[in-house]
């Protein structure tokens, strides 16, 4: 099964460079933990992911809450990337028709598609959708996660929904890398092999007054089968975040409680 599998051994079942990129990371670095930035300001972001970014294999963004957004922050992004380590992921949850997504992802203020390595897509739209940003995303080396499944309370993405969006990304393996997803779907076969990140990750609190719900790393990791851990506020805290020292404690807390669920799960 490919959830007793090491990251490392599983580079082999993947083709698209953003996916083995990960594998290898998350195998190097001893680390399945995303943590999700959502704030405003520039400074706060860069803070954050500079505490952070020893810890983790991928920092998620929301780029378009940044009131103060400019090409620096991009610059820099890259650049901690490289000084720690990690992959960056925009959390854009595409959801529009094929030629709108081309320009979503390639054009714009942001443009996306030429800094952050993996992005994700609501299947709703169809299958053109992933064609659209296939267009833009593969030959820049990037990948793509269709969000499956949610962690808010009511998400309406369960069922036969589910099920349609895993048969899209098993008719386009070669640009959709996994699904953001609660639990590892049942597979085809047992070398099918798609990671899933599963957000609404916490050790302290259970949920919030807007419908999230939180699960511990190790239901995640071990228990669910999923890849990668996303933690937003447990890492950061409130607001524009706490100070760097709270952050830097925080991320490394999670990371070894998430590795070390990962490392139950390979030694089932």
């Amino acid at each position: 099964m490919i959830a007793t599998k090491t990251y490392g051994t599983r580079v082999s079942g993947h083709s698209n460079p953003a996916a083995i990129a990960l594998l290898e990371l998350m195998e190097r670095k001893r680390t399945n933990l995303c943590v999700s930035v959502d704030v405003t300001k520039k400074e706060s972001l860069l803070r954050i992911v500079d505490a952070a970014g020893p810890s983790v294999c991928l920092v998620k963004t929301h780029i378009d809450i940044v009131e103060d957004f400019d090409e620096d922050l991009v610059d820099q992004l890259a650049e901690l990337s490289k000084k720690h380590d990690f992959m960056i992921f925009e959390d854009r949850k595409f959801a529009d028709i094929g030629n709108t997504v081309v320009l979503q992802y390639s054009r714009g203020v942001h443009r996306i598609a030429s800094w952050s390595h993996i992005t994700n897509a609501h299947p709703v739209p169809g299958p053109g959708i992933v064609k659209g940003l296939a267009s833009v995303g593969l030959p820049l080396g990037r990948g793509l996660l269709l969000l499956a499944e949610m962690s808010s309370a009511g998400c309406l993405a369960t069922g036969t929904y589910t099920a349609q969006a895993i048969e899209m990304a098993r008719e386009n393996r070669d640009f959709v890398i996994g699904f953001i997803a609660m639990k590892r779907p049942q597979p085809a076969s047992a070398e099918e092999d798609f990671l899933i990140l599963t957000p609404g990750v916490g050790l302290d609190a259970k949920g919030d007054n807007m419908g999230q719900q939180y699960k511990s790393p190790r239901e995640v990791i071990f228990r669910n089968g999923s890849d990668v851990i996303i933690v937003g506020r447990g890492i950061y805290g409130k607001g524009e975040g706490a100070e760097s020292d709270v952050i830097r404690r925080e991320a490394e807390r999670y990371r070894v409680e998430g590795w070390n669920a990962y490392e139950e799960r390979l030694g089932q």
